[in-house]
């Protein structure tokens, strides 16, 4: 049967209309449907050639299996659901690690659907929603918190999952987490080798795992090198512009701090803003440490000193790790910690 995209009448128009399943790729190839369905499949005993032209076709029409079906069929919902915050964030974070996943997950039968969740709700929400729905095969969250109730569930409920962080809870897990303690530790000694000895944290949340290391990171560092630190009143989970005030009341202070360590890019911005409406200059009167997970804070502020945290490449870890432990793969072979990378020179 002659494919030239042009095929006339009602049986047309039905196809246009209509979405697209595989009794679709049937008509339009030719083949008999479990012949397009074991194609699809790449089953070994279907020409290659008899492969390419249904996965050619099923290209052009838009054809996606039907996850009611494939369900019905298999038990399986080909989803992995990603519960991420969508509070205020500037930098990338969130679509960086979005990217990572969708690079690992394209050319598998799996599909990811973003859950929104805000850290002002419950965090258990989604989660129990996800597990009452059956609506996922695999789940990565995020902030999470040392004794976690989410990673506790789940564990109980034996569903994949693996976690942006690392809990303290006894529970052994899948992760991917960044070194925190390295970066705090390491922004103090640039800080350091640059005269600053009055140094200020604007720190993660304490209820989050990474505050503990953080803070590790950074009172070792203040040892390490003899500085000290000088308190700050909010954290990176505060409002930016709340953030932003708070830094230009600390700047205009007897004991303002000639150095920053921040712990979040987008908190950042905030911190450079009250910086700048102290009076204070970057990089004369103070300087300033950040992660970033991209190159945005140096096209505003050369003079901030930035460490690189790769979350697209902490979205494909997971991605590997919650599909690995789909297929039963053990959580303690599926854990892995980044390290910061600081640019040359800096």
């Amino acid at each position: 049967m002659e494919n030239n995209g042009n095929f006339g009448g009602a049986a047309s128009d039905s196809v246009q209309r209509e979405r697209p399943t595989l009794k679709t790729i049937a008509f339009m190839t030719g083949l008999g449907v479990t012949t397009v369905s074991r194609a699809l499949k790449d089953a070994p005993d279907i020409g290659a050639e008899t492969k390419e032209r249904v996965r050619m076709v099923a290209r052009q029409l838009g054809y996606q299996p039907n996850r009611a079906g494939v369900r019905l069929r298999t038990g399986k919902t080909n989803v992995i659901a990603l519960v991420l915050s969508i509070d205020e964030e500037l930098m990338g974070f969130s679509s960086q690690m979005v990217f990572g996943i969708s690079e690992v997950l394209t050319g598998t039968p799996y599909h990811i659907v973003v859950t929104p969740h805000s850290h002002s709700k419950d965090p258990m929400l989604p989660v129990r929603y996800i597990l009452e729905t059956g609506s996922a095969d695999g789940v990565i969250i995020s902030r999470v918190e040392p004794d976690d109730s989410r990673v506790r569930l789940l564990a109980e409920s034996g569903m994949p999952f693996t976690t942006h962080g690392r809990t303290d809870g006894g529970l052994v897990h899948p992760y991917h987490d960044f070194d925190n303690e390295a970066y705090a530790h390491q922004a103090v000694q640039k800080l350091v080798q640059r005269g600053r000895k009055r140094i200020a944290l604007l720190q993660p949340p304490s209820k989050l795992t990474y505050y503990t290391h953080t803070r590790i990171g950074f009172q070792t560092g203040l040892h390490d090198y003899g500085a000290e630190e000088v308190p700050l009143r909010v954290n990176i989970d505060a409002p930016l512009a709340e953030i932003r005030d708070a830094v230009e009341q600390l700047m205009r202070s007897p004991g303002a701090p000639d150095g920053i360590v921040s712990s979040a890019g987008s908190a950042t911005i905030a911190v450079n803003a009250g910086i700048e409406a102290a009076g204070k200059r970057l990089g004369h009167d103070v300087d300033l440490v950040s992660k970033q997970s991209a190159p945005i804070l140096n096209w505003i502020r050369p003079e901030i000193i930035t460490a690189y945290e790769d979350v697209r490449h902490a979205g494909r870890e997971m991605a590997k790790q919650v599909i690995a432990r789909i297929d039963g793969v053990d959580a303690e072979l599926l854990q892995s910690i980044s390290k910061p990378e600081w640019p040359a020179g800096r």
